[in-house]
């Protein structure tokens, strides 16, 4: 079969709009050369036609397989695809060191692509995950040739994923750091240790101090994990240069974000809409069901960028009007998928307070004893589900089994007597008192179904360290904790849970209790806490309900 036919074939079945112009002409492991000497392997994919415009890809997983059927799709409607594997990986010279030549070596490359003979002034730029990372480092200081962005599952800062709520993202860090090592291991040893279940990884995830946890993993010390376990407070210098958010309102090229509600970068990403809306920047939105890694998010960016591309980068898609700014889906009973001006649509905040006996209800709170619990980290309450960077992982899960250890507290609504829709950023404000000064507060929101099956829907954690968050005369501590976005329409007949936890671990780092350094924290201090929801101290979640009417009418 041919290659021609394969991606003929791989278009259909992506139900991808069809090809234009004639057969592709491959060159591979072309030298493109670096300012310091260093040779950047890259692979390019000519059309047929002339005076066609250029989409470059910059990667660290290598040029084949999912980007060799992207570089002839590229090709195949009209488009020099260009992909190149950045310093380091997939034969490229230098070192890998995450975020610190991506600018350099992009401005490298774009100018070897402008000394091409068949450069023709009109360049695009497609990337997933560090892909995208490699285009924002570029794209403000691309010029006007920069003529449209695909960003997928990718921010343009990395510090605030990395650190949310200034913990760790243990299992994401770590898992990515398996993964770019084992790109350097033989095929058929790395085959053994997928089917094995990746046992060392997981040994790592559990192992302390974090400063030994890469080379349980790997059996080598990885740098960049290193250096991030060392520079995770909020003002290092280490980040002022790996970060590109101050960069992102100069970008006048039109760039298409597609990501998932259960997405590790979700709120970052959000975070660039929201930039380059203000700036004016024309642009589209896409929020799916999907995961980092999800089947359904790789056929939904091809859909919607190799479209996006067609649209910008050649007169004929030039056309008025478009596609609407924002599309996102709306999980849940009744759902389905929206389009809207923009993003957050208009919503409603309404608080959802805690009550005493496991309550959760949109009613002021009530004289209420606190309710308690008590944090072991050497038995670390577990992540089930949510953003995670592998989608067998990720996503949404019955979290029957987390909700039932001591160290969990739940608080639960009546059921709805109609739908409830939730579309926009969420939030909670947990009054704490602990028994330690170092603690973490995780806040799930669940989707309670007929059966009592509890389905997560959005989660956030916030790390508290002495200072950070000022205590009342009694000892109680506020604490905001932002909770993912998402787009959920709770039906009739559900209830709402928020569970109150003190951690999700591996997902988040534990927080060992003793105020030690996150790389060297052996010190495991186990200590009780409680969850305090009286008028004086009021818990509740807050959420952007859509066309509701009053909170207190909708549940029964």
């Amino acid at each position: 079969m041919s290659r021609r036919l394969v991606a003929r074939l791989a278009g259909a079945a992506l139900r991808l709009p069809p090809t234009r112009t004639g057969p592709v002409r491959v060159t591979r492991d072309i030298p493109v050369r670096a300012r310091d000497g260093v040779v950047l392997r890259t692979d390019h994919y000519a059309p047929a036609a002339p005076d066609a415009p250029t989409v470059l890809i910059r990667t660290p997983y290598g040029r084949g397989g999912p980007l060799r059927l992207l570089g002839r799709l590229l090709a195949a409607r009209g488009q020099h695809a260009v992909i190149q594997s950045c310093r380091g990986t997939g034969g490229s010279g230098g070192t890998f060191a995450p975020l610190v030549h991506e600018r350099d070596d992009g401005l490298d490359t774009l100018d070897w692509l402008r000394r091409q003979p068949w450069w023709a002034g009109a360049l695009g730029m497609f990337g997933v995950s560090y892909q995208g990372f490699a285009q924002w480092a570029l794209a403000a200081d691309a010029g006007d040739d920069l003529r449209a962005m695909v960003a997928v599952v990718t921010a343009s800062a990395t510090r605030d994923s990395t650190y949310a709520g200034e913990s760790f993202a243990l299992d994401t860090v770590l898992t990515w750091a398996e993964l770019l090592h084992a790109q350097t291991v033989p095929w058929l040893a790395r085959q053994w240790e997928l089917k094995r279940g990746q046992p060392r990884l997981a040994a790592a995830l559990e192992h302390l101090p974090l400063a030994d946890a890469d080379r349980v993993a790997t059996g080598v010390r990885i740098p960049f994990f290193q250096e991030w376990l060392r520079h995770h407070t909020p003002d290092a210098p280490y980040w002022r240069t790996r970060v590109f958010a101050d960069r992102v309102a100069r970008v006048r090229a039109p760039v298409l974000m597609v990501t998932g509600w259960h997405d590790i970068f979700l709120p970052a990403q959000l975070d660039d809409h929201a930039t380059l809306r203000a700036a004016g920047a024309r642009g589209r939105l896409v929020i799916g069901p999907w995961t980092h890694g999800s089947p359904g998010l790789f056929a939904a960016s091809l859909r919607e960028g190799l479209a996006w591309l067609d649209a910008h980068l050649t007169p004929a898609g030039r056309a008025p009007g478009g596609p609407a700014p924002v599309r996102l889906h709306v999980a849940g009973r009744g759902g389905g998928w929206r389009d809207l001006p923009d993003w957050p649509p208009p919503a409603v905040d309404t608080a959802w307070h805690l009550h005493p006996g496991g309550e959760l209800a949109a009613r002021p709170p009530v004289g209420s004893t606190p309710d308690g619990f008590r944090y072991d980290p050497a038995d670390p309450t577990p992540s089930v589900g949510g953003p995670l960077l592998v989608a067998q992982r990720a996503g949404t899960v019955d979290n029957g089994s987390v909700e039932a250890r001591p160290d969990v507290l739940t608080y639960t609504s009546a059921p709805l007597a109609r739908p409830l829709e939730v579309i926009g950023p969420v939030r909670a404000e947990i009054h704490v008192r602990g028994e330690l000064p170092y603690l973490d507060v995780f806040v799930r929101l669940c989707d309670v179904d007929r059966r009592g099956r509890s389905w997560n829907v959005c989660d956030g954690l916030v790390r508290v360290t002495p200072d950070r968050f000022p205590g009342d005369a009694s000892g109680a501590l506020r604490v905001p904790v932002p909770l993912w976005p998402t787009a959920y329409r709770f039906a009739a007949g559900h209830r709402l849970r928020l569970q109150v936890s003190g951690g999700a671990h591996p997902r988040w780092a534990r927080n060992p209790g003793s105020g030690e350094s996150l790389g060297t924290a052996v010190t495991l201090c186990a200590g009780w806490r409680e969850v305090l929801h009286d008028p004086e101290h009021p818990s509740a979640l807050m959420l952007p309900i859509i066309h509701s009417g009053s909170a207190q009418s909708i549940s029964r």
